[in-house]
């Protein structure tokens, strides 16, 4: 008995079936994964909300514009603890970006290369560190020295609001420094790479046009890598945001809204920290819940702002390039 051959056509038309449920299956399965992540989202927002929820009508609106944290006769107001979250935040980005992309640049485009790897390691081995580690160090040695520089600022500026404050050394510039710290690894690493991922023709032009090495690096070279500059500074603002140990350790932990830098403060992380584990009351607990929810809308909206940013300055760059 002779068995007829398969067509080559059938052949074809099974491999081109398989493909396509291999490609079909493979982009469903890729959509499945990137929808888990507005689900966590959704989810943790609606789980806060269910555990704050009687904080939230005890107190509604007032929860946000009030500082008075008063566990005893159950008064809650988180406005000071957000005060602290923003400022040390943006203390932090003040101190970290100058610090963070004059070694990117350094590295990316100065740097010798037997010193480039090693230097960049180095860098790179900040991240790694636990953040008790970095809380341990600003309370021995920062903060000491702190107390030196303060008590200078405070004689020689007595009229100036940032600097009147006792020179206590823990309080809202430590934690500044400290997250100053803790983010410039990040910073660094992410724009030293997009500024190695300016096309060397970037370069070669703007050289061959006469331009310093000084003009080279701040006007195309810069310019083409700000996007992703940008999102590397939000990256390290996110990081700020949601610091707990390190902050907790330094930043004095008091519940007051003050212009100078030098007195204690509170972050939302390092209120929940210090308070969580001692809220037996219900109210309480569900005051430090709505804490945690003030501190993730805090973060959604920041990094929406901030997309918003990033897409604007490419509509910008998209915009010159065609026109």
């Amino acid at each position: 008995m002779v068995v007829a051959p398969v067509p080559k056509s059938m052949h074809r038309s099974r491999k081109l079936f398989w493909n396509r449920l291999i490609d079909r299956s493979f982009r469903w399965t890729t959509l499945l994964f990137a929808l888990t992540i507005p689900v966590i989202i959704f989810a943790l927002v609606l789980l806060l909300g269910r555990f704050a929820f009687p904080a939230m009508h005890q107190y509604r609106w007032a929860f946000l514009y009030t500082s008075i944290w008063d566990p005893v006769h159950q008064h809650f107001g988180v406005l000071f603890a957000i005060y602290g979250t923003i400022i040390s935040s943006c203390l932090a980005l003040l101190i970290a970006v100058p610090v963070s992309l004059g070694t990117a640049i350094f590295l990316a485009e100065l740097a010798p290369s037997w010193l480039r790897e090693p230097l960049s390691f180095l860098i790179e081995l900040l991240a790694a560190i636990p953040s008790i580690v970095y809380g341990i160090w600003g309370l021995l040695v920062l903060v000491p020295m702190l107390r030196i520089v303060e008590l200078w600022l405070s004689v020689h500026f007595p009229t100036c609001p940032l600097f009147n404050g006792a020179p206590y050394g823990t309080g809202m510039l430590a934690a500044g420094i400290v997250l100053a710290v803790m983010i410039l690894p990040y910073i660094t690493a992410v724009s030293r790479e997009v500024i190695r991922a300016v096309p060397i023709t970037q370069r070669e032009a703007s050289l061959a046009l006469g331009a310093t090495q000084w003009e080279t690096i701040s006007r195309p070279v810069l310019r083409y890598a700000r996007t992703g500059i940008l999102g590397a500074i939000i990256l390290g603002l996110g990081r700020a945001l949601g610091e707990t140990m390190a902050v907790a350790m330094v930043i004095g932990n008091r519940a007051d809204i003050s212009a100078c830098i030098f007195n204690p403060a509170y972050t939302i992380p390092s209120l929940l920290a210090n308070e969580f584990a001692e809220a037996s009351d219900k109210l309480h607990y569900a005051s430090l819940v709505e804490g945690a929810l003030v501190l993730v809308v805090l973060t959604i909206i920041i990094n929406v702002i901030a997309r918003l940013l990033i897409w604007s300055v490419s509509g910008g760059e998209s915009q010159e390039v065609h026109g």
